[in-house]
């Protein structure tokens, strides 16, 4: 084969080819510049984007807040203290029951919620001002109806001229704090009563090793399949997570 012939041709064609396109995406790429406008718009763009990941950090926090999460997973912590257990069920299974549990009770609240502001606010009907006063008054109906008025009425103390006292619905800073502590109240007031029949268990279980002179043995450890039997032949978990619902409505 010799050098004339036509697939030698060729080949040097498709390299001189290649040889120029790679050349000009040379000069094109040189000639390439991005523009991110003035340092003014820069700096906003910033702000905001931080604002952004800020406010979504903080949404799951603040969702719980304004739901009845706080009070449901404060009873079952106790209650496992109660029985006696450090580490069963593992906290995240009682955070995963206490988030479906509130799923369970605030869905009428979400579903109002999202019908009158977010619905709206999507079809560019209304402002996102006025949707998120829209979103939040069936939260704020809730809470205020489960505010303890004396935790309200302190909260409203300490910070005069707030002007929640003289209005029928009290603005959020106050709102969500009040909301917030009355329920951990209300929360230890049923804590209470959950660990009475554990501790009556506790103190038989105590008085009959003391009388068998059996003082070495902890009474913690001999307790502890008692109060679970008991649990369990109680339907505790279905009688408590029942309880817990019907008291929201």
């Amino acid at each position: 084969m010799t050098s004339n012939s036509p697939f030698h041709r060729l080949a040097f064609m498709a390299l001189v080819q290649i040889g120029a396109l790679v050349i000009a995406g040379s000069v094109a790429a040189q000639q390439v510049s991005i523009d991110f406008g003035d340092q003014s718009s820069l700096t906003l763009r910033s702000i905001q984007l931080f604002a952004l990941i800020t406010l979504l950090s903080l949404a799951p926090g603040l969702a719980i807040m304004v739901t009845c999460f706080p009070f449901m997973v404060t009873v079952f912590s106790i209650l496992r203290q109660a029985i006696g257990l450090q580490q069963a069920p593992p906290n995240m299974m009682i955070i995963s029951l206490a988030m479906f549990l509130t799923y369970f009770v605030m869905e009428p609240v979400f579903s109002q919620a999202w019908a009158e502001g977010i619905t709206p606010l999507i079809a560019n009907e209304i402002s996102p001002e006025q949707a998120f006063q829209l979103a939040m008054a069936p939260f704020q109906e809730f809470m205020q109806a489960r505010i303890n008025p004396d935790t309200l009425t302190t909260l409203t103390n300490a910070r005069p001229g707030s002007g929640a006292a003289n209005s029928l619905m009290p603005d959020l800073p106050t709102l969500v704090p009040a909301f917030l502590l009355s329920e951990v109240q209300r929360a230890f007031e049923i804590g209470f009563l959950i660990f009475l029949p554990f501790l009556i268990i506790d103190l038989v279980v105590a008085a009959v090793l003391m009388s068998m002179g059996m003082m070495m043995v902890p009474p913690a450890i001999v307790s502890l399949p008692f109060k679970l039997a008991f649990f369990v032949v109680a339907d505790g978990w279905a009688l408590l997570s029942g309880a817990l619902v019907r008291s929201y409505f």
